[in-house]
């Protein structure tokens, strides 16, 4: 299988399967001397992890990683204070399956001669044949985003040591839609709102906080407590902190369920979901990424585009369009009005709008670039729809009985902002080895 590989100077390879021993994401590219931990890793997959609210699925995959390459694992002379830091090499990421019992596989089993529509379950069929992992879909199961959410966890953690931040949000959900509250807002409420899920999290309070993980601990000693884990899931989750959602608003300023800065829209898009999940079908939505700080320049000519790299956006699973800025709303403009017209106070450029959204002839232009994405509605649905055999191509109704969202677009937002931040900092790092050899040509 080929098509699991991003970047240029910046690579990620993932791998692994739903129901697979687990996922793994190889990082290349990451400069040495980085601290990098398992505990920030975490707090980013949390985000995106099944099971953690009403509008995802209640598989309870707790999505633990374990940094198997890429660290030190050791001072390399005695003090030197740079052990678990990165030392320039790949970077191993393992996120084991942990929720993963004959029960929920027999569903699949029970249902995976009739393809289910929507899913890629018919066409991988057709192109890998009988051998096709079909156990929850395999690499096709949005449960292989968790790759790109490590791996994106680690391009944050450099963008900021570079003065650029990512941040995402869910824009629209259910036909629901967040109103425009400003760059600075909507950064301080998805970081209020990230640390509420730390800090409610059962899995980062028992197995981080609580030091049952530690860096020091070798790879034998990390799976031995994994395998604790595995039996202890449920008994974990139910010792979760104990807030409800009054306290949540009143202590963090955020929704307690989905990402959205406005409070009253986030309550009106959970009602909405769940209405439309309450008669057997699902929604989709709209999620939103915003970069700040990026220089002018990012980008190549022609194939390599910033824009066209973002579009790349499109590999996240249920995701169906991407547009930039404006996006697809500029086929009812006219020129005057996506064009975003600049002026000088003497020391900066300043523009008046920021309808290219940040880029234009696929470079940056300095401004904050927004991206949005178009989430479909979860394709497993309790209703009954037509689909076939696929052995005998005989007709059949399937009504699905496995696990599921109610919507994605609540899980999308953080593999969204993952991924971005992976494209950005691949360009980046191109952006400033152009920038030496202007400084040494003398251009």
């Amino acid at each position: 299988m080929v098509g699991c590989h991003l970047g240029r100077l910046l690579q990620v390879t993932v791998a692994g399967g739903s129901y697979q021993e687990g996922l793994t994401s190889v990082i290349q590219g990451i400069p040495p001397g980085l601290l990098v931990t398992e505990q920030a890793i975490y707090g980013d997959l949390l985000l995106r992890k099944p099971g953690a609210d009403e509008l995802s699925s209640p598989r309870k995959e707790p999505d633990l990683p374990i940094i198997y390459t890429g660290l030190n694992a050791a001072d390399t002379v005695e003090g030197a204070g740079n052990c678990n830091r990165t030392n320039g090499t790949p970077i191993t990421i393992l996120i084991p399956n942990l929720d993963r019992h004959f029960i929920h596989v027999k569903q699949y089993q029970d249902t995976n001669r009739t393809p289910r529509p929507g899913h890629a379950s018919y066409a991988s069929f057709i192109k890998y044949g009988p051998a096709d992992d079909a156990i929850g879909a395999g690499i096709f199961s949005g449960r292989y985003t968790c790759t790109i959410v490590a791996a994106g966890s680690i391009a944050k953690q450099v963008l900021a040591e570079c003065g650029v931040q990512v941040y995402a949000f869910v824009r629209e959900a259910a036909g629901v839609r967040c109103p425009d509250l400003g760059h600075d807002l909507e950064l301080d409420r998805t970081r209020r709102y990230r640390q509420m899920r730390r800090d409610l999290d059962p899995f980062y309070q028992h197995v981080y906080v609580s030091g049952r993980i530690t860096p020091e601990m070798r790879f034998l000693e990390k799976t031995r407590v994994f395998a604790e884990i595995e039996q202890q899931i449920d008994a974990i989750r139910d010792g979760a902190p104990a807030m409800d959602p009054a306290e949540v608003r009143d202590r963090y300023g955020v929704h307690p369920v989905i990402n959205c800065p406005d409070l009253d829209a986030a309550q009106a898009m959970v009602e909405a979901c769940n209405r439309v999940s309450a008669s057997g079908d699902s929604s989709g939505g709209l999620v939103e990424v915003v970069v700040l700080g990026a220089p002018v320049g990012l980008g190549e000519p022609v194939f390599a585009k910033l824009d066209a790299e973002l579009g790349r956006m499109l590999g996240i699973g249920a995701v169906k369009g991407v547009e930039v800025g404006a996006g697809f709303a500029v086929r009812n403009m006219v020129g005057s009005q996506t064009n975003d017209q600049m002026r000088s106070d003497g020391r900066t450029v300043l523009f008046d709008s920021n309808q290219a959204g940040g880029i234009t002839g696929g470079l940056s232009t300095g401004q904050p670039i927004i991206v949005r994405l178009a989430v479909k509605p979860t394709p497993t649905i309790a209703k009954a729809q037509h689909t076939i055999d696929k052995y005998t191509l005989e007709n059949r109704e399937l009504a699905a009985i496995t696990r599921r969202d109610p919507t994605i677009v609540a899980r999308v937002w953080p593999v969204a902002e993952a991924f971005t931040a992976l494209v950005i900092l691949d360009n980046l790092m191109a952006y400033y080895g152009y920038e030496e050899l202007k400084r040494r040509t003398g251009s």
